[in-house]
């Protein structure tokens, strides 16, 4: 199983301090990858970094908002500049939107979701797609670019069209991504999360009457949680999935598909 093997590659997860992200870095850190985490609680941040280390790995916790392109640019050129190199990126920062009917939505919100998950994910992905290429071309091709979407981007979100919109976007950039970044040996692939635990869905999973009306609706009769994409996180990053790229996984329980 060496192909799994991540030690000596570098990762950089976005909200990478809680919910899926923390559960991707924990995967990739036990697979031997060195980490770089952004999110904007520092506590958080804290908290996550000295969780990480406990693998032994390498941890660099920034304290980053996406959604401002200067912050994104500076902090992937720290991260670099202390890591030495950044092997995956995994655009995961994201907010979920205040729900309301299309004709309700203000302008506002919309706004606020569009500026986090899809102007902060192109920034990230920016960046590292630019790191990458002048990696290739001065003699050491490869790398790994992901996308976290949302099984939102692929069934119908009512209520909720400004975060689907950006999870779609998210797919559609992906695979742009995937036939530009080709030559340089760098896949880029999406994950959409279904019902998952985490700060972001507390509210909503918590809610009986919301709980009573989409858990029947999962096969697998449980919520998702953070440990569940350790695994994804894991073969994405690795050489075993240098010939995967541009896909999508969805990683739902079969919400999407019953």
């Amino acid at each position: 199983m060496s192909a799994f093997d991540l030690r000596g590659k570098v990762a950089l997860v976005t909200g990478g301090n809680g919910g899926i992200g923390l559960g991707m870095a924990e995967g990739l850190a036990a697979a031997g990858a060195d980490l770089v985490i952004w999110g904007s609680n520092a506590d958080k941040n804290a908290a996550a970094e000295q969780a990480l280390k406990r693998h032994g790995r390498r941890v660099l916790a920034q304290r980053c908002d996406v959604a401002d392109e200067a912050q994104v640019e500076a902090c992937f050129a720290a991260a670099v500049k202390a890591m030495g190199r950044i092997d995956g990126c995994f655009a995961n920062a994201g907010v979920s939107q205040a729900r309301a009917p299309l004709a309700e939505l203000e302008t506002k919100e919309w706004r606020r979701v569009m500026q986090v998950n899809l102007d902060g994910a192109f920034f990230t992905l920016r960046a590292a797609a630019r790191h990458m290429v002048e990696r290739a071309k001065a003699g050491s091709p490869g790398g790994r670019l992901v996308g976290m979407a949302s099984s939102a981007a692929i069934h119908g979100a009512a209520r909720a069209a400004s975060y689907a919109a950006t999870k779609g976007a998210m797919l559609t950039m992906i695979r742009a991504l995937a036939v530009e970044m080709a030559r340089y040996q760098v896949t880029a692939n999406s994950i959409l999360p279904g019902w998952i635990e985490s700060d972001m869905t507390a509210r909503a999973i918590g809610d009986e009457k919301f709980a009573a009306a989409v858990l029947p609706r999962i096969p697998l009769r449980r919520w998702g949680k953070k440990e569940d994409f350790a695994g994804i996180a894991v073969y994405l990053m690795s050489d075993a999935s240098g010939y995967h790229t541009g896909d999508s996984f969805v990683i739902d329980g079969a919400y999407t598909i019953f």
